[in-house]
């Protein structure tokens, strides 16, 4: 087993493609229609099962136990144990680790998207006050 500093190191840079994965497919409108159609099925569908199968792909937290499983089964990658337990720590650190990336990910996405909104609504007020000012000129 490698170092807890080493493995610590694995884990941060394990969680950026795993958040990156689960925030592609639950967030970005590259996947909005397979999404918005499993979001559709997760809410009309009548058996319990096919229901939680389909919102998995609508919940960034969810889904992302699911890239983590992946991730562990290619990777290998095991924490604190050398056998199967390394794999059951690993699978919850990751998964807590890529939810830590994404929050952090959409508070800055949140923070851009407020400034862009507050930057247009400057623009706005700027060019009324211009054409408040031309009207007076040409009155």
């Amino acid at each position: 087993m490698p170092f807890l500093s080493v493995q610590l190191l694995e884990l941060l840079i394990l969680a950026i493609p795993v958040a990156s994965i689960a925030w592609t497919v639950t967030h970005e409108d590259v996947f909005r229609e397979p999404r918005d159609y499993c979001k559709e099925k997760s809410e009309s569908l009548g058996a319990l099962w096919q229901r939680k199968f389909f919102y998995l792909f609508t919940c960034e937290y969810c889904f992302s136990h699911y890239v983590a499983a992946i991730f562990l089964t290619i990777t290998r990658f095991k924490m604190l144990y050398p056998d199967w337990r390394g794999y059951l720590v690993s699978l919850f650190a990751l998964v807590w680790v890529a939810n830590v990336y994404m929050g952090v990910f959409a508070h800055l996405r949140l923070d851009i998207h407020h400034e862009r909104i507050e930057i247009k609504s400057k623009d706005l007020e700027l060019q009324s006050k211009e054409e408040a000012i031309r009207s007076d000129r040409a009155a």
